[in-house]
């Protein structure tokens, strides 16, 4: 099976574009192409006068705009500039991305596996631990959790050993009680968590924490111990199908709870601030006893559409009785620097953590709750806390066991992802197991009984800081956005390639993006298809359902056109209920580690999708290579 995989892509390699061609050659041993690394050190400067913030933000779609090609359509694609001309322009238009070049040194010296393997990682959300070179093997047999990094990239990618950084193991008990009192910690769980909450800028004065095993496990725990016999509402802003929130709605309507939603208006997709005011404030006269309304789940930005939106929701939430979740999931590494947990303390906080970018995509999530609105909670029978394991306790418990295969696997086991109670393995048994019977019991020395963990992902952010984050990122999604809108179908009368939805070219617009591609015709294409010919490409794409969209009477003909049944409705029995209507869309999400080559190549690849031919082409070449021998 992984041959013909690989057959496949050697032979889907062999007919791409020449853009395609010159991104896979332009990296050899960076993180960017090797004339790109150069050009970011930032050379002395001549002062300039700074403007204001407001001035930079009306300048910079313009400057955008009028600097992305300028009047210019591509329609085929082999038309396109090269990368290196591209990336040229690209920073005449963005100078300030010059400021980013300590972003593409980390990525060379800590993830460098990216280059090596040519692949471009957009659909990666959360937070990264670890970084790839703590997951070296040193000419030592000894295995380390933290090693020192590189210098400069190696000639080849070393061997690494598959063994977690830490194993999970489900904790019982209720989220109340674990929130009022804890449980059994492990001293390395506990630096795990410090160093986390520390991260965030979160007080353990004011708030109390929770591993789960992922996000679905968060919403879901807090869905089943909050009280909504009494606080009778669940309003939440997501204008895309999140199975968190799914799980969220369900366990809270068996609980007694009215599920409500904001909605969005039709065609930029912005949230409707009238409806949504409506629900939040109470008609009712004010009382002087305040009454609790419910549970208002605020996301701050979309992970699709890459829209932001105000915090003031969050004070009016409040003001008007409202318990209020967080979700964080989908903000850049250090965005919780420009909340101001100082200033506005919600009852609870819902973040994501995985392992190592662009190579191990397992993790936990973790659950903040408020001190002071815990008691709220009603004790339920909950599952989904976990705890976490040392890597030197999966050593001992294997040099020190009979070595039955039955116990070893069940430690093979805690290294996997754990999704909706059970557990999915990221490695083969056989080759952990190996592994883990290799290391000798003189491995784990007794000094490792102090624990350090170095979570060099969670540094490497620390270092860089908000401003240089942001900057980065609002340069790439804002190219990446123009550059799609400027290819359009031949001999058509403007017939765009690509659709965008929610925001498109704007300052404040969060590093995600929300697409689909169309042929010729005006028929799209489907995203689970174009998410397949990526990842020939080595390129990783989501695909997802954005849903509540709110349209206009002028726009009824266009809604019978755009909006569509989700494809995995089991039945006809939902055909009223518009909660399965929406429109499945491509979405990619660019990372802090994400540089202008990957955007280019994402970019390269869509204009492929100019050539009549191309979805074809492509089909025929997959059972080309299935059949052969």
């Amino acid at each position: 099976m992984r041959k013909d995989q690989r057959s496949m892509k050697e032979e889907s390699q062999k007919m791409q574009s020449p853009c395609l061609e010159e991104v896979s050659q332009g990296c050899l041993h960076g993180c960017c192409p090797s004339p790109f690394l150069n050009q970011h050190e930032p050379q002395t400067k001549a002062s300039k006068p700074r403007n204001s913030s407001a001035a930079c933000r009306r300048d910079f779609a313009s400057k955008t705009t009028s600097s992305i090609f300028p009047n210019t359509q591509f329609t085929n694609h082999e038309s396109l500039p090269s990368m290196q001309d591209s990336f040229t322009e690209f920073t005449k238009a963005y100078p300030q991305y010059s400021d980013t070049y300590r972003v593409d040194q980390i990525r060379s010296r800590e993830y460098y596996h990216l280059s090596f393997s040519d692949h471009t990682c957009l659909d990666y959300l959360g937070i990264g631990l670890f970084s790839y070179s703590q997951l070296q093997k040193q000419e030592c047999p000894k295995y380390r959790i933290a090693s020192s990094s590189f210098p400069v990239p190696p000639e080849s990618p070393p061997p690494v050993l598959d063994i977690p950084f830490f194993g999970v193991s489900y904790k019982p008990g209720n989220l109340k009680t674990q929130l009022l009192h804890g449980g059994v910690a492990s001293e390395f769980e506990s630096v795990i968590r410090k160093r986390i909450m520390s991260f965030l800028n979160v007080s353990e004065n004011d708030y109390s924490m929770v591993f789960t095993a992922n996000k679905t496990s968060a919403f879901k725990l807090v869905a089943e111990s909050y009280p909504f016999q009494s606080n009778r509402k669940l309003l939440t802003v997501y204008d895309y199908e999140s199975e968190a929130i799914e799980a969220m709605s369900n366990s809270s309507e068996k609980n007694g709870a009215k599920v409500m939603s904001a909605e969005f208006s039709w065609p930029r997709l912005r949230l409707q601030s009238s409806k949504l005011r409506n629900m939040l404030v109470s008609k009712e006269k004010k009382k002087k006893k305040k009454k609790r309304r419910g549970l208002f789940v605020f996301p701050l930005h979309s992970r699709m559409t890459g829209a932001r939106y105000p915090y003031l929701w969050m004070s009016i939430a409040e003001e008007n009785g409202w318990h209020v979740l967080i979700d964080s999931c989908a903000l850049g590494p250090k965005d919780m620097d420009s909340f101001g947990l100082s200033l506005f303390r919600p009852d609870f906080l819902i973040c994501s953590f995985y392992k190592v970018f662009g190579e191990n995509p397992s993790g936990f999530a973790c659950l903040f709750a408020k001190k002071s609105t815990i008691p709220v909670l009603e004790t339920s029978s909950t599952s989904g806390i976990i705890g976490l394991i040392p890597p030197q306790k999966l050593f001992r418990a294997v040099t020190e066991s009979p070595g039955t295969d039955t116990e070893v696997e069940n430690l093979a086991s805690q290294s996997g992802r754990i999704e909706k109670g059970k557990t999915t393995y990221e490695i083969q048994h056989a080759e952990i197991v190996e592994k883990l019977k290799g290391i000798e019991m003189s491995e784990v020395s007794e000094s490792d009984k102090s624990i350090e963990m170095e979570c060099r992902g969670l540094d490497e952010v620390d270092s860089l800081g908000l401003v240089t984050i942001s900057s980065r990122a609002r340069c790439l999604i804002n190219w990446l956005v123009s550059a799609l809108l400027k290819l359009q179908h031949p001999n058509t009368n403007g017939t765009p390639l690509v659709r965008i939805y929610g925001p498109k070219v704007k300052f404040d617009r969060g590093p995600a993006i929300a697409f689909n591609v169309f042929d010729w015709k005006g028929e799209k294409i489907e995203p689970v298809l174009v998410q397949k010919l990526a990842d020939r490409s080595n390129i990783s794409l989501s695909y997802g359902f954005l849903h509540h969209i709110w349209f206009a009477d002028k726009y009824q003909e266009e809604k019978e056109k755009v909006i569509e049944r989700r494809n995995n409705e089991a039945d006809g029995n939902k055909g009223k209920d518009k909660s399965g209507m929406g429109i499945a869309v491509v979405t990619a999400a660019l990372g802090f580690l994400a540089n202008f080559q990957d955007i280019y190549k994402l970019w390269a690849f869509i204009a492929q999708f100019l050539d009549a031919d191309f979805v074809e082409k492509e089909r025929w070449r997959s059972t080309k290579t299935k059949f052969e021998p």
